[in-house]
């Protein structure tokens, strides 16, 4: 065991009492580390409170010194308090730390100001969660908030030491109760009657915790529940929606008598036993969006995934869990229900009030529901015909993914007493996410809420309980409205969408719009050690509408024969320094999130479109890559350098295209097209040559009439043209050669994108049915066997089938990811799409945060910058890493999402357009004057089948890159051999008998339709040829 100690010393001439604190931390190498930290305690710490007389002076040093150093103004604690009706004095609150965790929506509404925030409790929170610590941050720098720090470990009169016999967490619960004691008596003597203020000032300890209530107040603290004290409150109906239901369920008691529906989970220590010993496996939790009986994990131990049957084998996971599953016999494997069970269809009658009282008949109910559930899960595997796989059970959870879902109030869940009635009841959300379980909440606003959608939170679910217990946290508007609509999408897909702050602002130029290159001076710090490229003929070629220009290029001929190609990226880094606001906030957008009709940017306005787009002329700051190069494309050398840049154009790529392919045309511009052209095809040919892989995605353009509109008017296949692989091939180009430097100078911190080989398993339902359906056999022993393999998966009869192909390959790779160098292993690094050995984001900075760090890091190692300390730590690098990670995936799902959004209003649109005008001009119908009613016109397309099910098939409309599921209530032949089902003639609503099987072509009717209890608005399709 190492011993460790670390001193914080006072201030040059001041004695002050020391505290030590000591624990102990394990190293990545397993050694034990005893840290002593030793603490100087001081009695200067202000309270807070600008009623408090002796604190005055205080307050006004700390305001000084704010004032002085160019910050935030102070913000202190209102004189007169707070009013609360079960209180009998104005008072401040001090909440404890479970109520941070578990009640920050209910904190964040406005009614709750003037608390004083424990650093006790500061820590605890960051320490568990840091995004609930950063949004009680955010409280704290809100003005209007009045949230007060108060650093109580350092208060000669409110630090606490750790017992000996006493747990981290009871040393905290008292620290908080000593810390709220204290303020207690300080205000009574600071502004009691005595005082000159009179303010009568007391504090009231928050907390869900029995028993720390009940010590509190034993100790002459006032102190309850923050349900109780929520009751005293005036606006107390709206804010008791918001109380989270942990505070609900720890003291509802009788829980023992009532039935148990799913196991219970291992406490964490065994599930961490269980894994590290391999006797559990651990992986995330994916909910079946065909069948919500069913579910699977990916764990790193098994190259198939493990098949979860049952709503008790995924035992109260939600889908983005870490899970801990234990594995069955091998006896008790089974294969995959190929069968389309809705839950919505299978639980409609479920009531959301059962399971809510002690016991009883409603207890029955739910434990009768289970068990014909978990029967009828067992039965549709046990028929399924197709080859076992690994199944098992969850024991454990690791990590839960809950945050914030968007829903619907299920009208039918909604008590018809309720229209009338002001009181408390139980109704079912409905997640828009359909691989979500219903959710619980109790509201007394069911009236209000029906028909809107709603931001909800999930706060438990427990073992007796079918489904999860959450909170409603606020109402996003009248569901269908585009405002609603579009605040949905980017709640979520957690899409941080607030404006810039002012302390961000602030960090840009002063000049503001401006702002311009300075003249040529080398001392300049715009200037020091670039290369001024401003003559040369550089341009721009982006999709239509761009105005974050990121990267520019060139080309020109040398004497010698070859070519020098320059890549032009906008040098962001100049303006976003390491650790100012601007960065921070970058850093925690990860991306820029574009949307059909807008653009979530990671940078303000100002630099994203202007001082760092490369703009046609204009002079910016630029990072380059330049190569030497043969005409073969063969590299001679590279160089990187700062420079400064004058691009000549900004062409569209149809511009750009039509450019190229003009024979009468032969300016400069034009030629350093066709320069880089060539050398593309060339640099293209020998990724292919190496194994890169051409892959596919539905994509389509949807056209707006305009910004404010919410109706498209048209939508469109994306056209892919020789100019788009021309930028494309040049960044791919860039971003290996930088990955390649920056690992050079920094083996353990360089900031690397990688694309793993997907496991071979992935691929063996692909190469089944290619085999049956097409004779076609893919060979997935290399990227370089598999893009060989795809490219004679042809039909000469139909162009869209190699599409369809190569976009279900898509589906079975991996996602590519970014990660720190030091982080894993050398022989991981390779990108399997595009076969590069290395690659990183390099070309991207005003939208991507990956690219800002790769820019600073080749910065330094090309000496033109030290590198900041932050991306020499392993550990920093893996965390920013981890969080642009998970951006870059919700930045991908919402584009998609706001994609489908406007594809079905346009579907929408277009039916509307079909349904015949009434020619009747009487105003007054009686019921026997009713028109016969005529079924609704609905578009025609051409699908394609991919996939097909038990009573059902998926099909893929290429027109819209849309997907859509046709069900069957009654049976049809299913051949799951062959993957091709029969429909008689009854059920398919044709003349004859129909049998489809995968990629076969069909006719299919679309339309929209709308769940009138859950209000979800979905795509519905019908085959009707």
């Amino acid at each position: 065991m190492v011993e460790i100690s670390i001193q914080k010393r006072p201030l040059a001439g001041v004695e002050l009492e020391s505290a030590q604190h000591k624990y102990f931390r394990k190293t990545a190498r397993g050694k034990v580390l005893k840290i002593l930290r030793e603490r100087y305690l001081r009695d200067d710490i202000a309270c807070g409170s600008r009623a408090c007389e002796r604190c005055h002076h205080l307050h006004a040093a700390l305001q000084k010194q704010a004032q002085d150093g160019g910050l935030q103004k102070k913000i202190f604690l209102d004189p007169t308090g707070l009013k609360n009706n079960k209180v009998d004095r104005n008072h401040y609150l001090v909440l404890d730390t479970n109520a941070f965790l578990h009640q920050m929506d209910l904190i964040e509404n406005p009614s709750f100001t003037d608390v004083i925030v424990l650093q006790t409790v500061a820590d605890e929170v960051r320490h568990r969660s840091l995004p609930l610590f950063n949004r009680l941050k955010n409280l704290i720098a809100d003005p209007d908030r009045r949230f007060w720090m108060f650093y109580n470990d350092f208060g000669r009169e409110t630090a606490v030491l750790q017992n000996e016999d006493e747990s981290p967490n009871d040393r905290n619960d008292r620290a908080i109760r000593v810390a709220a004691k204290w303020y207690r008596t300080h205000l009574m003597a600071s502004t009691g009657p005595g005082s000159s203020t009179k303010a009568n000032l007391d504090v009231l300890l928050i907390s869900d915790d029995q028993d720390n209530v009940q010590r509190a107040l034993k100790d002459d603290i006032r102190a309850m529940s923050v349900r109780d004290y929520i009751e005293g409150l005036d606006n107390a109906d709206q804010l008791l929606d918001l109380l989270s239901s942990r505070a609900m369920v720890s003291g509802s008691g009788g829980s023992e008598k009532r039935a148990v529906l799913y196991p219970e989970h291992l406490p964490q220590n065994q599930v961490t036993a269980g894994v590290k010993s391999g006797q559990l496996l651990q992986g995330f939790f994916n909910a079946n969006p065909y069948n919500y009986l069913e579910a699977t994990v990916r764990s790193g131990q098994l190259t198939r995934p493990i098949l979860l049957v049952g709503r008790e084998s995924m035992n109260r996971a939600v889908d983005g869990d870490v899970v801990a599953v234990q594995m069955l016999p091998k006896d008790q494997w089974k294969a995959a229900t190929e069968e389309v069970i809705d839950a919505d269809a299978a639980l409609k009658d479920d009531d959301a009030e059962g399971g809510d009282g002690e016991g009883g008949a409603d207890d029955d109910i739910e434990a009768r529901l289970a068990k014909k559930e978990a029967a009828d899960a067992e039965a549709n595997a046990r028929s399924s015909r197709g080859e076992p796989q690994p199944t098992g059970k969850v024991v454990g959870i690791v990590r839960r993914n809950w945050r914030s879902y968007v829903a619907h109030v299920d009208v039918n869940s909604v008590n018809s007493s309720a229209l009338s009635s002001l009181g408390a009841q139980t109704v079912f959300a409905t997640p828009v996410d359909r691989k979500l379980p219903r959710i619980r909440i109790r509201t007394r606003q069911a009236k209000d809420l029906m028909g809107q959608k709603i931001l909800i939170a999930l706060d438990a679910w427990r073992p007796t309980s079918r489904y999860p217990d959450g909170h409603f946290v606020r109402a996003l508007g009248q569901a269908e409205s585009k405002e609603a609509e579009q605040e949905s999408l980017l709640l979520e897909h957690d899409v941080p969408y607030r404006p810039f702050s002012k302390a961000i602002l602030d960090c840009l130029p002063v000049e503001g719009d401006s702002w311009v290159v300075p003249p040529k001076d080398m001392t300049h710090r715009a200037w020091r050690d670039r290369v001024d490229m401003r003559d040369e003929i550089i341009c721009s070629i982006d999709p239509p509408g761009c105005q974050d220009i990121d990267d520019a290029l060139h080309a020109k001929q040398l004497p010698n024969g070859n070519i020098e190609a320059g890549v032009h990226i906008a040098d962001v880094s100049y303006f976003v320094r390491p650790d100012n606001p601007m960065d921070s906030e970058a850093a925690s957008r990860g991306t820029t999130v574009y949307l059909v009709d807008k653009r979530i940017d990671m940078l303000p306005h100002l630099l994203g479109t202007n001082l760092c787009s490369l703009r046609p002329y204009v002079e910016r700051l630029a990072f380059s890559a330049v190569w030497e190069m043969t005409p073969d494309a063969e590299i001679v050398n590279v160089r990187f350098h700062k420079s400064v840049i004058a691009s000549k154009a900004a062409f569209t790529y149809e511009e750009a295209q039509l450019r190229k392919d003009d024979s009468t045309k032969s300016d400069p511009i034009t030629q350093s097209i066709r320069l880089l052209n060539s050398l593309a095809k060339k640099l293209k040919q020998k990724r292919m040559d190496a194994g890169a892989l051409n892959l596919a995605s539905p994509e389509v353009r949807i056209h707006l009439d305009s910004s404010e509109s919410a109706a498209p008017i048209d939508v469109e296949q994306k056209e892919m043209r020789e100019t788009n692989s021309l930028v494309e091939e040049f960044m791919l180009l860039a971003n290996v050669s930088v990955a390649e430097r920056i690992y050079e100078v920094f083996p353990m911190t360089a900031v690397l994108r990688r694309h793993l080989p997907p496991p071979r398993t992935n691929f063996e339902t692909l190469q089944d049915i290619l085999l049956k359906r097409r004779g076609m056999e893919l060979d997935v022993s290399s990227s370089g066997a598999l893009a060989a393999s795809l490219d004679k998966c042809v039909d000469p009869s139909d162009p869209t089938f190699n599409t369809l192909v190569r976009i279900m390959a898509t589906r079975c790779m991996l996602s590519a990811e970014y990660f720190c160098s030091g982080s894993v292993a050398r022989d991981t690094f390779g990108h399997y799409g595009l076969a590069a050995g290395m690659y990183t984001h390099f070309t991207s900075p005003i939208r991507r945060y990956a690219d800002v760090l790769a820019h600073r890091q080749l910065a330094a190692a090309i000496n033109y910058e030290p590198l900041h300390p932050s991306l020499h730590s392993k550990d920093y690098v893996d965390d920013v890493l981890k969080v642009v990670n998970k951006r870059h995936r919700s930045a991908q799902q919402a584009g998609r999402a706001s994609v489908e959004f406007y594809v079905g209003l346009s579907i929408a649109e277009r039916n509307a357009a079909l349904q015949p005008t009434s020619t009747t001009t009487s105003s007054k119908k009686t019921n026997k004057d009713k028109l016969p009613e005529v079924e609704e016109a609905k578009m025609r397309a051409s699908a394609y089948v991919i996939r097909v099910f038990r009573n059902g098939l998926a099909v893929f409309v290429n027109q819209f890159g849309l997907e859509g599921l046709i069900t069957f209530k009654d049976e049809v032949e299913f051949d799951q051999e062959n993957y091709t089902i029969t429909i008689p003639s009854a059920i398919s609503g044709l003349k004859n008998e129909v049998k489809v099987g995968i990629f076969d072509q069909c006719t299919v009717e679309i339309g929209v339709t709308k769940d009138e209890a859950t209000k979800r608005g979905k795509v519905s399709m019908r085959l009707v040829g």
